[in-house]
């Protein structure tokens, strides 16, 4: 019949051996300190276990006392690991189990009785058990099959550990029969464990496979969605929300003599200039649309809208933003602007080839007004399907946040005449 030390002694061994294969996968991925604090905190546990399993061999404070507060100090482990996953602040909370424990084995009337210690250690087990559940809720609000399995897991080990200590209020067992529950007790602890391990190890493989094809689609300098991303965002776009009548506009934006900043300023400079539009443009395109690097100097936004105004204004404050002032790029400050192309399509008309070569159609037409400027092709020019150059008097120039302003100075003048 299994005991309480061999019950011990098997998790004891478990404990080792995940805490290895932790150490190991934190010395593969050192970015992850949360791999390095889940393995201290099986190896923690694994030291409360043998301790606690060594009774009657070493002084009862070792086995009983400090034995239960290092296994429970394993949880807390587990719990801040979680917590270091998110990016989130360690808690105090995560060290109630071990408080829990410490705190009630110091009553005489706990300490004496073996029954009673379990009981006051399936509670403190039960309370971090509860923690950890909460521990793997996202921060964020994002969705991940894993954690809500894992939460099941955690809780159901908590009701596992309260349930095992109302059973023993209720039932009073004597010594030798609570001796044997308290083993199998053990093993089924220790297996709800190493199911949680696995729940753990596919939520971190889903994190890795969303990591990587976040890579996949992300322009490495700038940070932006890169072609591919560009082309996916789209896809998505063109298909998604209830509005099925509302439009779409592609913005194409050229930096203006990107290869005289190079030659003049060095690779480098240009870098900045590429990062720092960036920066720029992602901050004012919505998040109901997609902004990314074509490659070089050129940047694409998608934005669903209502009506041109709105494509105008957002490449309007775009430019007027960026070319507010020279860009500090090492020891020079490094002038730039940015010329603009936008095309207006419907939503059910629109393709990624046609706005696309619409909206380059524009920024030629841009280019050829004088650069650092916008030109418009409303739904009409934008569903000419033609190779040849835009004419001189094809799209819709946008006055610029300057020209508005002077317009306003000149008609406030002739109102006060």
């Amino acid at each position: 019949m299994l005991n309480m030390t061999t019950g011990l002694t098997i998790w004891c061994s478990e404990a080792i051996t995940l805490a290895t294969v932790l150490l190991l996968a934190w010395r593969h991925d050192r970015k992850s300190p949360a791999y390095l604090i889940w393995a201290m905190g099986f190896a923690v546990s694994a030291i409360g276990f043998a301790l606690a399993a060594a009774r009657g061999v070493i002084p009862d404070i070792w086995s009983i006392q400090i034995g239960n507060a290092v296994a429970l100090l394993g949880e807390s482990a587990w719990i801040c690991g979680f917590r270091l996953m998110d990016k989130r602040k360690l808690d105090w909370s995560a060290f109630l189990p071990p408080a829990i424990w410490l705190m009630g084995v110091s009553l005489p009337w706990v300490s004496a009785s073996f029954v009673n210690r379990v009981i006051l250690y399936d509670l403190a087990g039960a309370v971090g058990a509860t923690l950890l559940a909460f521990a793997v809720r996202p921060a964020d609000g994002r969705r991940e099959p894993a954690r809500g399995q894992l939460g099941i897991v955690f809780m159901a080990l908590a009701c596992l550990c309260f349930g095992s200590a109302l059973w023993m209020v209720l039932v009073s067992p004597p010594l030798e029969k609570a001796m044997v529950y308290r083993g199998y007790m053990t093993l089924a602890y220790g297996l709800a464990v190493i199911v949680a391990i696995v729940l753990n190890g596919k939520l971190l493989m889903e994190r890795a496979e969303r990591r990587w094809r976040a890579i996949s689609i992300t322009d490495t300098l700038t940070g932006v969605l890169n072609r591919r991303g560009l082309q996916e965002s789209y896809d998505i776009l063109a298909g998604a929300g209830p509005q099925q009548t509302q439009k779409l506009a592609a913005l194409l934006f050229d930096l203006d003599h990107f290869k005289r900043i190079n030659d003049r300023h060095g690779h480098q400079a240009g870098d900045t200039v590429l990062v720092e539009f960036a920066r720029v443009a992602r901050q004012f395109v919505p998040r109901s649309g997609a902004f990314g690097r074509m490659g070089g100097e050129e940047f694409v936004a998608f934005v669903p809208i209502d009506d041109q105004s709105q494509a105008e204004a957002l490449a309007e404050t775009i430019r007027a933003d960026f070319c507010r002032g020279p860009l500090p790029a090492g020891r020079s400050m490094v002038s730039a602007t940015v010329s603009i192309g936008v095309a207006i399509m419907a939503r059910d008309a629109a393709s990624w080839d046609r706005l696309v070569s619409s909206a380059d159609r524009a920024l030629y037409a841009a280019k050829h007004a004088g650069r650092n400027c916008t030109i418009v092709f409303n739904e009409t020019e934008a569903a000419k399907e033609t190779d040849a150059a835009p004419a001189a008097d094809e799209g819709e120039l946008v006055p610029t946040l300057d020209d508005q302003i002077q317009a306003l100075r000149r008609m406030g003048t002739i109102a006060r005449m």
